[in-house]
């Protein structure tokens, strides 16, 4: 019986490893290999097409302490992730709680909330490019007003102008975590907070929050994580202008290592951003997690 027992074990272990390789393969050829070239190439002064590679150690990352493009980037780059992951949040949470109070057409309302995700960055992009630029002012023209809708024309609107395209398309994919997060509630805690004379906003603190903790953690990790990685959006809508108010961390890796052909200068860029990345959503997931337990 032990052989057999340990024969059928062992089987299932070479199955299960025949469905994780793949996986392994593609996930070390696709980050881990590259990730420890960039490591490599951030300590050389490579302009990416010669091929000759001089070791300069951290002198790649001292310069970057001094260079006020690579803090510029920064900022913008925090800026539009606090703002996401503030908007993004609170919208499709409001949106899911009002799609699971039992409204008419619901799953007409899912349908076109999450069409916009379905479309590339580049091309949500140009369609925000036209609408800022030729579309919302021709409304002008019609109520005799004069707003101001070039939003990525100026330094000042810039920003806003990308978190109103981003906010449109990704709002509608988190709203549906949201949602399926609520419909997973029991109905039974609803009924004992209204024996216990608990209204609407009390029931929403105390219940609905606390049970939607799983889902506020991938919510806010996914936002978090996808917006200071932005760059799609940048490329067909502001080139990271005007000036360079729009100029997020990978668009200033990526002109400084392919435009400006810094490679070894970029790759340190890029090794930065990991670090960042990796810590910003281990703060996030350890702390969002201790939440989860407490609910």
């Amino acid at each position: 019986m032990k052989k057999k027992k340990y024969s059928m074990e062992s089987k299932m272990a070479r199955q299960y490893m025949c469905l994780v390789l793949p996986g392994i393969i593609i996930f070390t050829i696709g980050l881990i290999i590259p990730l420890i070239l960039a490591i490599r190439y951030s300590l050389t002064n490579w302009d990416g097409m010669s091929a000759e590679k001089t070791f300069v150690g951290f002198q790649n990352y001292i310069d970057l302490m001094k260079d006020s493009d690579f803090w510029n980037a920064w900022w913008f780059t925090i800026k539009f992730t606090i703002g996401n992951t503030i908007i993004q949040n609170v919208v499709a949470l409001l949106f899911a709680v009002a799609l699971d109070s039992g409204i008419k057409a619901q799953k007409i309302y899912r349908t076109v909330f999450f069409i916009p995700c379905l479309i590339s960055a580049v091309i949500v992009g140009f369609v925000w490019l036209k609408m800022f630029s030729n579309v919302l002012p021709a409304f002008n023209d019609l109520l005799g007003t004069n707003i101001n809708f070039l939003l990525f024309g100026k330094k000042e609107t810039v920003l806003s102008g990308l978190l109103i395209a981003n906010n449109w398309q990704w709002i509608g994919y988190w709203m549906l975590i949201y949602l399926a997060g609520l419909q997973s509630v029991p109905a039974e805690l609803y009924e004992a907070a209204k024996v216990d004379g608990a209204g609407p906003v009390k029931r929403f603190f105390n219940v609905t929050i606390p049970m939607l903790a799983p889902s506020i953690t991938i919510c806010v990790v996914g936002i978090t994580t996808g917006s200071l990685k932005v760059y799609d959006l940048l490329v067909s809508s502001t080139k990271g202008g005007p000036g360079r108010a729009s100029t997020s961390m990978i668009y200033q890796t990526y002109t400084t290592a392919i435009n400006g052909r810094q490679y070894g200068y970029g790759c340190a860029m890029s090794v930065t951003l990991v670090i960042v990345l990796l810590l910003v959503a281990f703060v996030q997931v350890k702390g969002l997690r201790s939440k989860e337990v407490q609910a």
